[in-house]
């Protein structure tokens, strides 16, 4: 499976689409995370996300968190995290907007250089994200 280098807040995570398809033909069995709130930018995109898997028979693993997804209580619990980490995402949204706003009246910040991009761009970029579609 490729890892194409998401930025910002895409609505398609690439890499989660590319483990739903291979999860579907059986080339995978197992999906490994770091921590469920990690698999999805919402409480519902994890959950329906979270369900999907399930349901194709697969093993989800949370590396940090000890979790059996195989029954209800799981699940549930699931549902919390993916709440309280959307909750979390939006008070760092909050307060990032608060710092901007300061430091705007401060002087301080006067944002992005025009033309600055966060990732390098070039001919070779805009090929591989066309071929992402």
């Amino acid at each position: 499976m490729q890892n194409r280098p998401d930025r910002g807040f895409l609505k398609v995570r690439w890499v989660v689409v590319l483990a739903q398809d291979a999860l579907v033909t059986g080339e995978i069995k197992t999906v490994v995370v770091w921590k469920l709130d990690r698999l999805a930018r919402s409480m519902r995109e994890g959950i329906n996300t979270l369900s999907s898997w399930c349901k194709a028979g697969a093993q989800v693993v949370s590396v940090t968190q000890q979790l059996d997804l195989s029954c209800p209580v799981g699940h549930l619990v699931a549902g919390v995290l993916f709440g309280i980490a959307e909750i979390e995402r939006a008070h760092i949204r909050e307060r990032q907007t608060a710092g901007i706003t300061a430091a705007k009246q401060r002087g301080v910040y006067t944002g992005r250089k025009k033309g600055a991009t966060k990732a390098p761009t070039g001919p070779e970029q805009a090929q591989e994200l066309r071929t992402w579609g």
